[in-house]
């Protein structure tokens, strides 16, 4: 069920990029080759200590143990490989990582943002990925040219769901929240850019419970072509 649109009409979209232009369990079939039997648990795990890490360093001290999300993420998947019990090589860890880097995108990626492009709609990525991340995911897609925005959270110091982080599509866009579509695979990241102003849509391709916190995304969808209903010819 989805809420009432709410107004104005929405002038830009930014894409959350780990997860929602970026498959983060691709990693899998890599991790699988290497680790016989534990590609999918590596992945899961990987992924949610990667999460873990960026809300640790963000709350904790104000900031003062803040790492960029490379770090984060190599100390994620070190943690990982220990609680399963996997012997993480020097070579296996650069390939895994050096995957992470290069991350598959989802196949309607360029499809959907040619088509916003096309409608005049400005469009965008606002991610916890620090900016020479992004710039090699965004490059590996082929999605520089479809992207007006590639906004990275790196530049305050704070991770997504801090409010300052959803600030910087405001700024980097030039209109309010209300007038962005914000696009995340995430339902926390959804959710909390719900809580912050945005007009939300929530791709739900695993067919996965939302968050019981009481605030439901604007509008949710199974993959990103959802997001084309909002801007209809």
């Amino acid at each position: 069920m989805e809420n009432a649109a709410p107004s104005p009409k929405p002038q830009a979209v930014l894409f959350d990029a780990y997860g929602t232009l970026f498959d983060v369990y691709s990693v899998g079939s890599l991790a699988e080759q290497l680790f016989p039997g534990q590609g999918q648990p590596l992945s899961l795990l990987w992924r949610d200590k990667q999460i873990d890490y960026t809300r640790l360093v963000t709350t904790s001290n104000e900031g003062a143990h803040y790492q960029p999300f490379w770090d984060l993420t190599r100390a994620a998947l070190r943690y990982a490989c220990k609680r399963l019990g996997l012997n993480l090589t020097a070579e296996c860890e650069g390939q895994l990582m050096n995957q992470y880097r290069h991350l598959s995108a989802f196949p309607e990626d360029r499809e959907v943002l040619r088509a916003l492009k096309s409608r005049g709609i400005a469009t965008g990525i606002l991610s916890n990925g620090d900016p020479a991340m992004l710039e090699v995911a965004v490059k590996s897609a082929g999605l520089q040219d479809l992207l007006d925005h590639v906004i990275s959270t790196h530049a305050i110091r704070k991770y997504k769901t801090h409010p300052q982080a959803y600030a910087l599509g405001e700024q980097a866009c030039g209109c309010a929240a209300a007038q962005i579509v914000f696009v995340s695979s995430n339902a926390w990241d959804a959710l909390a850019a719900t809580w912050y102003g945005y007009r939300t849509l929530w791709v739900n391709r695993q067919g996965l419970p939302f968050e019981e916190l009481g605030t439901p995304p604007t509008h949710t969808g199974t993959s990103l072509r959802a997001v084309l209903d909002l801007f209809p010819h």
